[in-house]
């Protein structure tokens, strides 16, 4: 029996690309009040991003529970006994715990369940999962498919463009005190993935030269394998960024991303990702 994929809708890979390859997508939860949402089910990007600036009340996420996981894990073991998990970076959310407890609730004799911290948010977690995928369908046995995410992470580098810092403090993302002087600065952030933790990279002054730095950021890649850019709002700016690069990167086709619900509260609008995975 093949390797089946599971994921968390972290991930911002698409229903659609999850239903052709086979991939489990485990919802993660939005909270605005006593309202509470499946990430991807019950409320997609256009009007979590409607509610996220007009609603009075900030939302929050919370992972999937344990029982979530088992559950997933129980429906797809009716079809093979190894599953390889992949999920949101550790550093910043509860979700790699719970799935690691609900393997343990899920497992059986004789059902292996591999999970992964991938490290990374949207699009590097998504590239790890892909990756995965594409494992499988070259026939993979798990351990291959497992060294395959782990070499994948391994590779990746991202950069990322915030049109504020308001949303990720308000997420608990960053300390308050880095954002207490944005306002007297007038400044763009620009954020980093470092072992797994979102750090502050550099800041920059307008929109204009942090859109300058991600493509700089792109072009800059040696062995590119892939190329993705995210958006939260602003998905013209995402295509004439992707735009901008394939002339240096000619056999690239650049992938384009949203920023689903999960992330988009913390990066929140105008937010966009630039991520390059390396050749292995």
């Amino acid at each position: 029996m093949a390797v089946r994929i599971v994921t968390d809708s972290a991930a911002d890979i698409t229903h659609e690309e999850a239903r052709e390859l086979g991939i489990t997508i485990v919802p993660m939860y939005l909270r605005f009040g006593e309202e509470v949402y499946r990430d991807g089910v019950d409320i997609d990007a256009d009007e979590f991003y409607h509610r996220l600036t007009t609603s009075p009340v900030h939302p929050f996420t919370s992972s999937p529970s344990p029982g979530d996981f088992a559950r997933a894990y129980e429906q797809v073991a009716r079809d093979t006994d190894e599953i390889v998990s992949i999920h949101i970076t550790s550093k910043h959310s509860a979700t790699y715990n719970a799935a690691i407890l609900g393997r343990d609730i899920a497992q059986e004799r004789g059902r292996r369940i591999e999970v992964i911290d991938s490290k990374g948010v949207t699009m590097w977690q998504g590239l790890a999962v892909l990756a995965a995928a594409r494992a499988v369908e070259a026939r993979c046995n798990l351990h291959e498919v497992v060294e395959r995410v782990r070499e994948t992470i391994a590779h990746m580098r991202v950069l990322a463009l915030l049109d504020t810092l308001a949303y990720i403090v308000r997420g608990g993302r960053l300390s308050r005190p880095i954002s207490a002087v944005e306002p007297l600065l007038k400044v763009k952030p620009m954020l980093t993935l470092r072992d797994g933790e979102i750090r502050l990279a550099h800041l920059v002054r307008t929109r204009r030269k942090g859109l300058e730095q991600l493509r700089t950021f792109l072009a800059s890649a040696q062995r590119p394998e892939e190329l993705v850019v995210v958006y939260s709002t602003t998905p013209a700016g995402a295509h004439a960024l992707a735009d901008s690069i394939r002339s240096l990167h000619p056999t690239i086709v650049p992938r384009i991303a949203r920023l689903g619900p999960a992330l988009g509260i913390h990066g929140g609008p105008g937010s966009m990702f630039a991520i390059v995975k390396e050749a292995i």
